[in-house]
């Protein structure tokens, strides 16, 4: 059996407010409509509308986000990240991000590196094809075994676990680090009203081993399931063939695009579908579900799948939200809600890990308190 020995957590230095990106979105507004004013008159182009506090909020639950760097994000000219490209004897960015965060949950959890031997680097934007970020992780650890890269958008953390648990159950490996270093910012739309403020950055660090090497740890995973099903409505169409069409190469589809209605029509009650009939095949009561720690996308998604799961009066402490402070930390967020809420659970409560995202792809970890 699996159990969680630890989780760790590294959050970027810079938090940016609604306020502070909604005054550079409209000022990049002001200045686009200037100077296409003419056009805008002429009905050959659609004047960009301002951004505000309110209508952020209102949409999404976000008040504030940590970035890796704040410098370009904020200047209506560059309204993108500046992060200086690293040599090949450097740390790469992702890398750096998530030692700490693996180092954290190997702290606390009174473990070394050394103990390790799989590693899965989970996220929904690798910084290259290779080689891996995670057998980069694997050397500046110092751990051993083995390691590989996974990439399921904003479902990677519990699609990871799933493959953690899968692993030491099946004698594979006793001590996993599944790590999800997020940098959303680099993928994000900073000129598009309707998404310039949804993510921000961080890396998670789940230490997942066999109960008989596990020296501690709060959590016993019962199960998880993962379901994928094909959808355009969320995508991001940056790769490495885009070279190949130099015309097309800097498009905003380059970019986190998304059909934000559809989405939430769509996956939400896939996603209350997949707990509850996963909960169901494991012959739990849902009432002993006492914690869901859900994707941290959009406020009113959360809640309209934790009535789904909890019922229609659950508290808000029964579903974490993270959200106001981290935005969307894409496979992060479910994460960080586990490190930040994991307690005050009694003996042989349950408690449920579940993603949503991109694919579409949804995963459920019913875990249970020790």
């Amino acid at each position: 059996m699996a159990i969680i020995s630890a989780t760790g957590l590294y959050t970027p230095e810079h938090s940016v407010s609604n306020t502070e990106l909604v005054e550079a979105f409209n000022q990049y507004v002001d200045d686009f409509n200037k100077s296409n004013a003419a056009k805008i008159e002429a009905g050959e182009v659609s004047a960009l509308l301002h951004s505000s506090d309110a209508f952020i909020e209102k949409a999404s639950g976000i008040k504030s986000r940590y970035f890796v760097s704040k410098e370009g994000v904020l200047d209506p000219k560059i309204m993108t990240p500046l992060l200086p490209e690293r040599g090949n004897d450097e740390p790469s960015i992702l890398a750096e991000m998530a030692v700490l965060a693996a180092k954290q949950a190997l702290q606390t959890a009174g473990r070394e590196a050394h103990d390790v031997d799989f590693i899965i680097v989970a996220c929904s934007n690798l910084q290259r094809p290779y080689p891996a970020i995670s057998i980069e992780v694997q050397q500046l650890l110092g751990a051993g075994g083995f390691a590989f890269d996974m990439n399921v958008a904003c479902s990677s953390a519990t699609f990871g676990l799933k493959t953690a648990t899968d692993a030491i159950n099946a004698g594979t490996a006793k001590s996993v680090l599944v790590i999800s270093p997020e940098i959303c910012s680099g993928h994000l739309n900073f000129r598009d009203r309707d998404s310039h403020f949804i993510f921000g950055d961080a890396a998670t660090a789940i230490l997942v081993e066999h109960e008989s090497v596990a020296q501690g740890g709060d959590y016993r995973v019962i199960d998880s399931k993962c379901i994928t099903q094909f959808s355009n409505n969320i995508r991001n169409n940056f790769g490495f063939l885009n070279r190949t069409a130099p015309e097309t190469k800097d498009n905003a589809d380059k970019l986190f695009i998304q059909k934000g209605r559809s989405v939430f029509k769509e996956v939400c009650p896939m996603v209350a579908e997949l707990i509850n009939t996963h909960v169901g095949a494991n012959n739990i009561d849902r009432q002993s579900i006492k914690r869901l720690w859900l994707h941290q996308a959009n406020l009113s998604m959360n809640q309209l799948i934790a009535k789904n799961v909890l019922g229609k009066e659950f508290n808000v402490e029964d579903a974490p939200v993270i959200l106001d402070t981290y935005a969307n930390t894409s496979s992060a967020g479910s994460i960080i809600s586990f490190h930040k809420n994991s307690q005050g659970l009694n003996t042989g409560d349950y408690g449920i890990i579940s993603s949503f995202g991109a694919g579409y792809s949804a995963g459920s970890v019913i875990l249970q308190k020790l």
